[in-house]
């Protein structure tokens, strides 16, 4: 039986596989708040920068992202990139922990 942390998993890659701009859009924002010489920053903050960006541009199709993929591109950005492991601060996810419903 899949946890919680597993679906989630699976669905955030599903749509990172149709919206690879937003995985371009996280690096280029988290790397223009490092040469501003944060030392860490949060990944929700660049959700919501995203999530402007998108509703600033012409309005072309209905966009949206969840929540709950926060923590997984924090932490796919610290895989990519281990020089800024720690940049984005990331706690143990309580949905390894629950069954997926």
């Amino acid at each position: 039986m899949k946890t919680q942390s597993e679906s989630i998993r699976e669905r955030c890659q599903n749509y990172h596989e149709k919206h690879p701009h937003v995985w371009r859009l996280f690096q280029q924002f988290a790397f223009e708040k490092i040469e501003l010489g944060y030392k860490h920053y949060s990944s929700k903050s660049i959700f919501e920068r995203i999530r402007w960006e998108h509703d600033t541009g012409p309005k072309t199709e209905k966009f949206a992202i969840s929540n709950d993929y926060t923590p997984y591109y924090a932490r796919k950005f610290h895989k990519k990139y281990p020089d800024y492991d720690g940049f984005f601060r990331t706690k143990s996810l309580p949905s390894e922990h629950r069954y997926a419903a």
